[in-house]
């Protein structure tokens, strides 16, 4: 782990987890809330997931978000999961009982409607959408654009069988199974398309996408928030589509696993939230 283990905390797991803006967040709405707890980074590879999940419990840590890799293989060590994590099948925040038991949820959902519904509210769910990406937080974009009513979904990945894994999981329809070789041929119907893998973060390679068919109307969203402008958005700026960064996902999804440890609601009028964007422009 990147950090000792401290007593009584709150944290992210993740393989890499260096890159995340999560403790500047909750750290700040921690000393806001007068909260004396702090949020730290525990780099966890996947080989040892089973065994930090039980260093972390006997350490005396309360609650922690989970990140890539882990959002699904997580799933196995928790012992009750809520309505929401089990239809996506992957859990992002986890609580820790009084008697060392493990609650997981998925704020991943919210967090990724609620920054489509602030930033772009003009987006049309009765046109397709497509995503890019069958992990947990394709899982968590897929289930929400349609329990919001999209009338199809394009989900592409370049492991098709773990595409299909996932429309079965999420109950088929409207959700539609696509190559990954297939997925600039939908461009020109959809009114979103939504990069929900790791491509184009700082480190990664970046994500090839020919968007140059896409109607004047089409959103174009990214998971990534480093960089804050991805490449994929910065060509969609360039062709005057509206664009919509990861970074509002980030903070929805950690108001809302801040409201489920301290059963309190950050303020956001301090301007943290406005700064730290500005920074990442």
């Amino acid at each position: 782990m990147s950090k000792k283990i401290k007593d009584n905390s709150y944290g992210l797991i993740g393989w890499p987890v260096k890159q995340s803006l999560s403790p500047e967040l909750h750290n700040h709405w921690l000393a806001q809330q007068g909260i004396d707890e702090y949020y730290s980074l525990y780099e966890v590879s996947p080989d040892e997931l089973a065994e930090k999940t039980q260093q972390m419990i006997k350490a005396g840590i309360k609650g922690w978000n989970v990140t890539v890799p882990h959002k699904i293989a997580i799933m196995l060590l928790v012992d009750e999961i809520d309505a929401t994590a089990k239809a996506v099948g992957a859990i992002n925040t986890i609580k820790v009982g009084a008697d060392g038991k493990l609650f997981g949820t998925n704020t991943d959902v919210y967090g990724f409607l609620e920054n489509l519904r602030e930033k772009a509210p003009e987006w049309n769910k009765d046109k397709p959408a497509l995503i890019l990406g069958a992990g947990g937080a394709a899982r968590a974009a897929a289930y929400a654009l349609k329990e919001a009513g999209t009338t199809k979904v394009y989900i592409s990945n370049r492991t098709f069988e773990k595409v299909e894994a996932l429309c079965a999981d999420l109950g088929g329809e409207p959700l539609v199974p696509l190559q990954w070789q297939e997925r600039e041929s939908v461009i020109a119907e959809v009114s979103l398309i939504v990069n929900a893998t790791s491509l184009g973060m700082a480190g990664s390679r970046e994500l090839e996408l020919d968007i140059s068919q896409a109607e004047k109307d089409t959103v174009v969203y990214d998971i990534v928030y480093k960089p804050l402008m991805t490449k994929l958005l910065e060509d969609a700026q360039d062709r005057d589509l509206k664009v919509v960064t990861g970074f509002g996902m980030l903070v929805h999804q950690a108001i809302a696993a801040f409201k489920l440890w301290f059963d309190a609601t950050p303020d956001l009028s301090d301007g943290l939230v406005e700064n730290i964007e500005e920074r990442f422009k």
